[in-house]
């Protein structure tokens, strides 16, 4: 009887488990404004507040703005800043690219980042049914690494998508990188590359990771994935990046979103 019971309220509880990508994906909380926009046209002439404003020097004001997405930290002290709405938050959780370059937004390189395209077939024949991947955090503060086991739980159940993190690299097939890089970490993260059989991947996640985090301009003992030997596939932005970022930028990589080259 006992065993019915459980059985029954399982049955009325359902899915847990989100429908995305097949279905819509949730909604970002108001507080994380998602992915920048800038248009630099709407820029005044001369004007620096959102420049004086941004803590990790990720907004250069010349003969048009650029904003970098991949030093910011979404602070949203930049668009309060700007009296002429020229950088606007847009709520869109889509933050990965393939080159760091793709992440400056304003005058030649476009109001938008560029979004990451699949990897090539053959690797995703390889790798996109069952991908396991090994974790080093390099001097981060935790909080990138506790959006990772987000994506875990029963609600993301990143394991649906074949996507596993492993305790060794010998078994993994790709790297993800969080945290700065200190001088402290440098060794083990090229060893931990170094270790992992190829064909691989690696995937830089957060802002710290992708230019040294708040501190990266000044330091001289942080690094992050530029300053490293290994060539990452894909780097997804934020400080941290939402749950829904980092799934979509992996499943982005992989050719398991709709719309884009499968």
């Amino acid at each position: 009887m006992y065993t019915l019971e459980i059985l029954a309220r399982r049955l009325r509880l359902g899915s847990q488990t989100m429908a995305y990508p097949r279905g819509p994906a949730p909604s970002l909380p108001d507080r994380h404004g998602g992915a920048l926009r800038l248009d630099s046209a709407r820029c005044t002439p001369g004007c620096t507040a959102c420049a004086d404003v941004c803590p990790t020097a990720a907004i250069q004001v010349g003969a048009t703005t650029v904003l970098d997405q991949g030093r910011c930290l979404f602070c949203g002290a930049c668009h309060e800043q700007c009296g002429t709405g020229a950088i606007q938050p847009t709520g869109d959780h889509r933050l990965a690219v393939r080159h760091l370059a793709d992440l400056r937004i304003g005058g030649d390189y476009g109001a938008e980042l560029r979004r990451a395209e699949a990897m090539g077939s053959e690797l995703r024949s390889l790798l996109g049914r069952s991908l396991k991947l090994r974790q080093v955090s390099a001097g981060g503060c935790n909080a990138c690494e506790a959006d990772l086991n987000v994506l875990g739980t029963i609600g993301w159940d990143l394991g649906r998508f074949g996507i596993q993190f492993v305790a060794s690299p010998r078994h993994a097939d790709g790297l993800v990188l969080t945290g700065p890089v200190t001088d402290n970490m440098r060794l083990g993260l090229e060893k931990t590359w170094a270790a992992i059989p190829g064909p691989k991947i690696a995937i830089a996640v957060g802002a710290c990771a992708l230019s040294g985090g708040p501190y990266g301009s000044q330091t001289a003992g942080l690094h992050g994935a530029p300053g490293t030997d290994i060539p990452f596939d894909l780097y997804i932005a934020g400080c941290p990046p939402h749950p829904l970022t980092i799934l979509e930028g992996i499943l982005r990589l992989l050719g398991k979103v709709p719309g884009i080259d499968t």
